[in-house]
């Protein structure tokens, strides 16, 4: 007989596995560069400094995405809304996912050899193009551009599904949606501007959603300890008989 628990984990198994397939599908076409130049000219990039894609599509959504995690974390202790639903070790592990996505691709970002398409030679800078999974090369450019760390401003959340489907799952399939659109829509935004490739979006989106999952899979392994019983775990002193 199929245990419940195994037969959980097959959806986000499947969507992990497939969506990697995809985004190792994409790196290999080589599409990055070609998108880059249909937006770009040897001139640079027309809306780099368009001021109203900076605002919209980079400062308004850093600070929307700051403020909703600052609350995310005041509604560990005071939940509001559709969070009174999802217990309180539930809310700590959607603090804890959003902000550790933010920090992983922050992490990763500001190691990376990579730099920009605004930074290549092709678009008025110094730098060549060098794939991004040649690791430790410089392209002689500034580098620090690898994932979009802009986009994890929406698809941090992405690894609230995991929370949010144990007691509200139609909030979580909203939650997913809404987290996946506006982070596509943020790095489109990027791109547009020559701030990053499609793949840096979609490493961005793969990351977070691994991230979201592993945590998930944690707090499901500190809540199976919960339920064993004293008796039963490692290092128990066996009851003695009266």
């Amino acid at each position: 007989m199929e245990r419940p628990a195994l037969h959980g984990l097959r959806g986000p198994i499947a969507a992990t596995l497939l969506s990697l397939l995809c985004v190792l599908a994409w790196d290999a076409s080589g599409l990055d560069l070609a998108a880059a130049q249909w937006l770009g000219t040897p001139g640079g990039f027309r809306w780099r400094h368009d001021p109203a894609l900076v605002l919209w599509m980079h400062e308004v959504p850093r600070f929307a995405s700051w403020l909703l995690i600052a609350l995310l974390v005041v509604a560990v202790r005071w939940p509001v809304g559709f969070l009174r639903q999802v217990d309180r070790a539930g809310r700590v592990q959607l603090a804890l996912t959003v902000v550790g996505s933010v920090l992983v691709v922050s992490f990763i970002k500001t190691h990376s050899a990579t730099s920009c398409p605004w930074d290549l030679q092709a678009f008025g800078g110094v730098a060549r193009h060098v794939s991004h999974w040649t690791w430790g090369i410089g392209d002689g450019g500034p580098g620090k551009c690898f994932p979009a760390g802009h986009a994890s401003a929406a698809f941090a959340y992405l690894g609230g599904w995991f929370v949010l489907r144990r007691t509200a799952p139609r909030i979580a399939r909203r939650w997913l949606a809404v987290a996946l659109a506006a982070g596509l829509v943020l790095g489109l935004g990027q791109q547009v501007r020559g701030a990053h490739y499609m793949s840096h979006t979609l490493w961005t989106a793969w990351i977070c959603w691994s991230i979201g999952w592993l945590v998930d899979g944690m707090a499901a392994l500190v809540r199976a300890r919960a339920r064993v019983p004293e008796r039963l775990k490692p290092g128990a002193v066996p009851a003695q008989p009266s």
